[in-house]
């Protein structure tokens, strides 16, 4: 399950990026569009990239950070003091 959510998380990142991108330099028809059509300042334009790159930062390091939880309980149960190995789950 971690697999699947792991993958899911990284192409949400990269659909968030891709997004965040342009608008963050400013270029594109998208950024275009918003300043002309939707009367939005250059400096919100770039906001509303810049919280989109955060987004994909987020979901990246999220994901590191719940595979790092994963591999130190997995450690934990390993070294129990008693020598047997516990079964860790997802492993």
């Amino acid at each position: 399950m971690y697999i699947a959510a792991a993958v899911l998380s990284v192409l949400l990142a990269l659909v968030a990026l891709a997004a965040g991108a342009p608008k963050v330099l400013l270029k594109g028809d998208v950024s275009a569009g918003l300043q002309s059509h939707m009367g939005l300042s250059a400096g919100f334009v770039r906001f509303i990239g810049l919280a989109e790159v955060a987004a994909a930062v987020g979901l990246v390091v999220g994901t590191l950070l719940a595979a790092a939880g994963h591999r130190r309980r997995c450690r934990l149960r390993d070294h129990d003091g008693r020598g047997d190995r516990l079964p860790c789950q997802g492993r």
